[in-house]
């Protein structure tokens, strides 16, 4: 083998390297990953140690000579070019084509906001069944709650749908978890609903859940708080309002003040200059009994927003159908925003 190595150094230095052609030849031959380098150093470590101290050496020599032609030749090739400053050695530039959605770019960002404070990523189906979608969750079958989401059912088949929420994650994650508990369950979720610059069949949810011993309204709004100022700066103006949501008691909606300057705003706000964009509340008992997760011991609260909502405050649109419209000129706004 050593008679070998020193043929190749023999051979190496008697290389003289002109050309593109010839760099490609001598790299491809020397130094790529079937090169002459990489199979001695294979046979290499088959031999005994003290072969290996033998032939190392010159193994070594082999393998820096063939390095210096390399690196001699890329440096020769940019000093001797008179006519540009161009670095052969580099990759060439390119403009970006694409960019992320806008929807992609929010989801993004409000994810990262609770992953800092220790919040966990949860997915699940979009093809859900009644238990995880409805009974689970405090909504059994014939209950009123359930005309709030009027449903897409799969092949008229009341046990199969599409999901109405991402609160089905959370059913999941429940019922094969034990607390603590501290996760956000995004995805798209599905409704039969009329679509307007304000509503739309096919939406984007983020929900949250939290449960340990001791957990309480005020953690609850403190972590509403800290979200909201997180994403819109601590001068945003929210305003919690009761609700009623059958997962849980209490529950409230959350507003933020989009403001009413101009006839879009009344539009958007209905003309109160409010929008609301999410829900949450303290997860009622019976939700936890369903998932065998004991209500004595362990408390929690739940939250759900719809992306599409959040979207439109951050970049201050006023129709939620641009965001599933495909419209080139809506998306290229959004080529310097990506996340």
């Amino acid at each position: 083998m050593k008679e070998k190595i020193n043929k190749y150094i023999a051979d190496i230095s008697n290389i003289d390297i002109k050309s593109i052609d010839d760099y490609n030849n001598f790299t491809k031959t020397y130094l790529s990953k079937k090169g002459v380098i990489n199979e001695l150093f294979s046979s290499f470590k088959l031999l005994s140690p003290n072969e290996k101290k033998i032939v190392g050496k010159d193994l070594n020599i082999l393998k820096n000579l063939a390095s210096k032609k390399k690196d001699n030749f890329q440096f020769k090739s940019k000093s001797s070019n008179k006519h540009t400053n161009i670095d052969l050695s580099l990759p060439s530039s390119y403009d970006p084509i694409g960019s992320l959605h806008p929807l992609t770019i929010v989801q993004r960002l409000i994810i990262d906001v609770f992953l800092k404070v220790g919040f966990n990523i949860s997915y699940g189906p979009e093809i859900e069944d009644d238990w995880h979608n409805f009974s689970a969750l405090n909504m059994p079958e014939n209950h009123p709650a359930r005309d709030m989401q009027d449903t897409f059912f799969i092949n008229l088949n009341p046990d199969t749908l599409l999901r109405t929420h991402t609160s089905s994650v959370q059913i999941r994650y429940m019922e094969s978890n034990k607390p603590p508990i501290r996760i956000i369950s995004p995805g798209r979720v599905y409704r039969k609903e009329d679509i307007s610059a304000r509503a739309h069949c096919l939406f984007h949810q983020i929900e949250g859940l939290y449960i340990e011993e001791g957990v309480s309204f005020i953690d609850l709004k403190q972590m509403i708080n800290y979200f909201l100022q997180s994403l819109f700066g601590k001068k945003v103006k929210t305003r919690f309002r009761p609700s009623f949501f059958p997962f849980t008691e209490p529950s409230v909606e959350v507003d933020i003040y989009w403001g009413l300057e101009t006839e879009t705003d009344y539009k958007i706000t209905k003309g109160t200059g409010w929008l609301e964009i999410m829900g949450c509340g303290m997860i009622d008992p019976n939700v936890l009994k369903n998932v065998n997760i004991d209500s004595k011991k362990y408390s929690g609260f739940a939250f759900g927003m719809g992306i599409e909502r959040i979207a439109m405050l951050i970049y201050q649109i006023d129709d939620l159908r641009l965001f599933f419209e495909n419209d080139i000129n809506f998306l290229n706004q959004f080529k310097q925003k990506n996340y």
